[in-house]
């Protein structure tokens, strides 16, 4: 597995794409729940602001407002502190922006600072893995704050109005919890299922390594629900045969049924009860595996190895790194060059820039495209809605939660889509301080848009990513060890059933993390060239090894299911 030399030299840079980056994809299956979940947290305190006749706040209240966009992919045990502490971080980043602007007018002090956050946010958020829609967010409301006036004495008051929207947020986002309460946990085992499916009926590098992203996604999401309900056993049930189909495929679907992976797709995700597969061998074994190893993560140790883990992320070898560095030197950029040229709002082009940063450069152009033109058409809605808007500030409130919905509801078929909402929204936003000129408005977010583009994906073509390919070193040395764990516990006959099954899972969270890993590379420029020969023969390897391991504990040659399989956990 480590004796494959590297390949010298650098990979050069490549063609960027530009009709795949802006083709539409299809709409997510949960799209409604951050739009509703947005809406839903922002109504109430810009309504009540209206009845009280001061809307010039709405900025605070909707910095708190849009924490309910986040994790909406996790189970609520684990999305009520993740919700929480994002809830604490944008109250946080307001703070720092609030005293900045309070303490000095200088336009190149606060531009650095504003790049300072976007930088440190953008790396918080790739670390801890909180998701869309990630630090833009939160870059977007410091940055806004850090160019509003403030004084000293005002911040205590407008950081409470912060935490009161922020809170009232989290209520609006673990609130579905009361009705249903393994909704995430199910939606991510119809998910591998599907996976599992396209995998078993089609076999090949694609859906396979699709397939184990989405059982590896199905487990971390079960492991982290909280403690086990009859409904959670029945998925992780499923789980155990949407494992066996993808280790094991077979042309055509062989012993394994695609058709019949589909059909407990779609009852897991209804609203009905959960199907229950039939009995398949190693099944207690494995559930009795994920009782131990849920154990061990919420002991004391298991806290402390994530805690350690997350430092490992942010620390001095760390491949976000890169992305912070050319998060800084864009930002900063593309700030100065804008006040240099008068704009009044230099803090929209910090925000374009801080937009496109992603993986590797190649996505970085994507999103770039996509931002561009999503923000010049943006404007023209804009032009449109602002005659509308000015009927009354009732009018206002509903276009801004109409464009909040809208964004969310069209941002999952391409960015550039969701962009086309999101803009004029964040120009309305201006108009709860007082109206302003048209012409001057658009012409500022035009010349913003552009500049922050340009000069944030110039900024990361020239702060190389070398670490990328360091990254996919460690990868195929973890997945190395990985195999040789997994061979070992199976091959050992007094290795207890938990053993074998963890390190088989473990197994496949490293082909999760190769796979990514090689991607992110693949993407990027002036690096060495990605051992793919290497890369190749090491997933190839653990997919066997894979195979071998579900072979001995059996799920794939599982008895014929009954004709009416019995169900649970209707809810």
């Amino acid at each position: 597995m480590t004796d494959t030399p590297i390949r010298s030299g650098r990979r050069p840079a490549r063609a960027l794409p530009l009709a795949p980056a802006l083709r539409l994809a299809r709409p997510s299956d949960t799209w409604f729940k951050p739009a509703l979940s947005v809406v839903a947290a922002s109504a109430a305190p810009q309504l009540t602001l209206l009845a009280l006749g001061r809307l010039d706040l709405v900025m605070y209240t909707m910095a708190g407002s849009l924490c309910a966009l986040y994790g909406h992919g996790l189970p609520y045990a684990r999305r009520a502190g993740a919700v929480a502490g994002v809830v604490l971080g944008m109250t946080a980043s307001l703070a720092v922006s609030l005293v900045a602007a309070s303490l000095t007018a200088s336009t190149a002090v606060l531009i650095a600072v504003g790049a300072l956050l976007a930088a440190a946010q953008k790396v918080l958020c790739d670390a801890t893995r909180i998701g869309p829609p990630g630090h833009v967010i939160f870059t977007f409301v410091s940055s806004a704050a850090l160019f509003a006036p403030q004084r000293p004495e005002q911040i205590p008051g407008h950081l409470a109005l912060t935490l009161c929207a922020g809170g009232f947020a989290w209520l609006v986002a673990v609130a579905p919890a009361l009705v249903r309460r393994e909704g995430p946990e199910r939606r991510a085992v119809a998910r591998a299922l599907e996976a599992a499916a396209a995998c078993a009926a089609d076999p090949g590098p694609r859906t396979r390594n699709a397939a184990a992203a989405a059982v590896h996604a199905a487990w971390q999401c079960l492991l982290a629900s909280g403690r086990p309900t009859p409904v959670r056993r029945a998925l992780e049930r499923l789980v155990v045969h949407a494992e066996a189909a993808f280790a094991t495929p077979r042309p055509g679907g062989g012993t394994v049924d695609p058709d019949r992976l589909r059909a407990w797709a779609v009852q897991a995700q209804a609203r009905g009860p959960v199907p229950t597969p039939p009995p398949a061998p190693g099944t207690a074994d494995e559930l009795y595996g994920i009782d131990a190893e849920r154990a061990v993560l919420r002991a004391p140790e298991g806290r402390r190895a994530a805690r350690r883990a997350l430092l490992h992320r942010l620390g001095p070898g760390s491949p976000l790194l890169p992305v912070a560095v050319r998060t800084l030197i864009g930002c900063a950029l593309a700030g100065y060059l804008c006040a240099a040229l008068g704009v009044g709002r230099p803090y929209w082009a910090i925000v374009t820039a801080a937009s496109l940063y992603q993986a590797n450069i190649t996505l970085s152009w994507n999103r770039t495209l996509q931002r561009t033109l999503g923000n010049l058409l943006g404007v023209l809605v804009f032009a449109a809605a602002l005659p509308v808007s000015r009927i009354s500030p009732l009018a206002l409130v509903c276009c801004c939660l109409f464009f909040g919905f809208a964004a969310e509801a069209l941002i999952t078929r391409n960015y550039w889509l969701g962009s086309v909402a999101v803009t004029p929204m964040a120009l309305l936003i201006l108009e709860f301080g007082g109206a302003h000129p048209a012409g001057e408005l658009i012409g500022d977010r035009v010349l913003d848009t552009v500049l922050g583009a340009v000069v944030g994906f110039l900024a990361a073509t020239l702060v190389t990513n070398r670490r990328a390919a360091g990254r996919v070193e460690r990868a195929l040395d973890a997945l190395g060890r990985a195999v040789a764990d997994a061979e070992r516990a199976g091959a050992d006959p007094g290795a207890a059933p938990a053993a074998r099954d963890r390190a088989r899972r473990a197994l496949t969270a490293s082909l999760v993390e190769l796979r990514e890993a090689g991607d992110t590379s693949a993407g990027e420029w002036w690096q060495r060239a990605l051992p793919e020969q290497r890369l190749l023969a090491a997933e190839q390897a653990g997919h066997r090894t894979l195979a071998a391991t579900a072979e001995r504990r059996g799920p794939g040659r599982e008895a014929p299911p009954a004709a009416h399989a019995p169900s649970i956990g209707a809810e």
